[in-house]
């Protein structure tokens, strides 16, 4: 075989820069860098002059998991850029002070606390602040917003399952009859034309997924749904707790939230509205000592002469159009580990040996598709770019 070369030329500053590929005999190709500029005294260097964005984008409670986890996902976005940030107790700070590894975002905005932010420049928002705090805040933003809250503040319609659920009367009820529920795959149609976007829970996003198509075909019953989730750490949020320290969660699981979980009416409330009918189930989430990702093991009783492979492909018809939501070859158990980092939600079906009941898995990045990367899936479906923009990460393994 005879070598191949090619040639390309480039402009630099004024300087010509010739960059040639040579692949040998062998089917090894060197590379040669030449031109009238020098470069063994020097590093090429490509300018990436920062350029304005199309979307500016408010980023409030800034200083959590899910707030870098958005940075994250914008760094790359093409159309979203961040103008506003906030996060009271580290106002004043650059970002990089909370977060090290955001160092080389040097475009970010200084941390403000959210009285002084200033949204007369801000086209979207995202609401990262804790459960209890944001109605308020929301209510008070200027009119015309796009907005994605990432709290449990406005995914329940019912206020006063709100109050029940979460200890505090609803401090915004006019606004909860606007907002839309964003499991963008399930209610992509409805998201579209939302002015708000109240983004589904992690452990909600991993079961509903796979529940909501089998109870819209009437393939699995109602009643007897049980559900063994876990989660890593990062779900329980940032802030300093004793149950969180290392030394209470290595080398053990956690239970919490037993028959309490304020998730449970969540989850219900997506799956009655699929049956329309009340759905109640048994839910049980744990905590493992691993930093991010989440699985949900659903155990089901299937309809009378429904078998394990009408629920698999009910799914397959479900999602074959879908990006983010991917069901596995039969047989092939879904893991944490392969969508870590990403925004996925793998699934499988398996039989039980118990007769007429099956199991269902799906695993999720409990701060990427359960939280940061499906606010980004949806903001980009209310501004009208495609969904899976700044989404393309493949997942990080090992």
């Amino acid at each position: 075989m005879s070598s191949a070369a090619f040639s390309s030329t480039y402009f630099l500053k004024g300087s010509e820069v010739k960059v040639s590929s040579l692949k040998s005999k062998n089917g090894n190709c060197k590379l040669h860098v030449g031109g009238s500029t020098s470069l063994s005294t020097k590093r090429l260097q490509i300018s990436n002059a920062k350029q304005e964005k199309e979307v500016r984008v408010a980023l409030l409670g800034a200083s959590g998991y899910t707030g870098a986890e958005i940075i994250r996902l914008l760094a790359n976005h093409p159309y979203f850029g961040i103008t506003v940030m906030t996060a009271d107790r580290n106002a004043g700070k650059s970002m990089d002070s909370v977060f090290p590894h955001l160092i080389t975002q040097k475009d970010l905005p200084v941390l403000v606390s959210t009285s002084d932010a200033d949204f007369s420049d801000v086209d979207a928002v995202f609401c990262c602040l804790p459960h209890g705090t944001t109605q308020e805040i929301i209510k008070g933003l200027p009119k015309g917003l796009k907005i994605v809250d990432l709290s449990a503040d406005f995914r329940l319609r019912n206020v006063s399952e709100y109050e029940e659920w979460y200890g505090q009367p609803h401090r915004a009820p006019d606004l909860q009859e606007e907002a839309v529920y964003g499991l963008t795959e399930i209610l992509r149609e409805e998201i579209k034309n939302a002015h708000l976007v109240a983004n589904p829970g992690c452990y909600p996003t991993s079961i509903q997924l796979p529940l909501v198509p089998l109870i819209k075909a009437n393939l699995i019953e109602h009643k007897n749904i049980i559900v063994d989730a876990k989660s890593g750490v990062s779900g329980a949020g940032r802030g300093a707790k004793v149950a969180n320290l290392y030394t209470e969660l290595t080398e053990g699981i956690m239970s919490y939230g037993v028959t309490r979980h304020r998730h449970v009416p969540e989850i219900e409330q997506g799956l009655s509205d699929a049956a329309h009918s009340k759905v109640t189930i048994s839910f049980t989430p744990h905590l493992m000592p691993m930093t991010r990702g989440m699985q949900s093991t659903i155990y089901v009783e299937m309809a009378s002469g429904v078998t394990t492979d009408n629920l698999y492909q009910q799914l397959k018809v479900s999602y074959q159009d879908e990006e983010f939501v991917r069901l596995l070859e039969k047989g092939a158990v879904p893991r944490t580990h392969d969508v870590r980092g990403s925004n996925y939600c793998y699934i499988n079906v398996f039989p039980d040996r118990i007769p007429g009941r099956a199991i269902i898995i799906s695993v999720i990045d409990n701060l990427v598709k359960g939280a940061s990367g499906q606010a980004l899936q949806n903001l980009n479906i209310m501004m009208g770019f495609p969904e899976n923009t700044g989404l393309g990460y493949l997942p990080l393994f090992p």
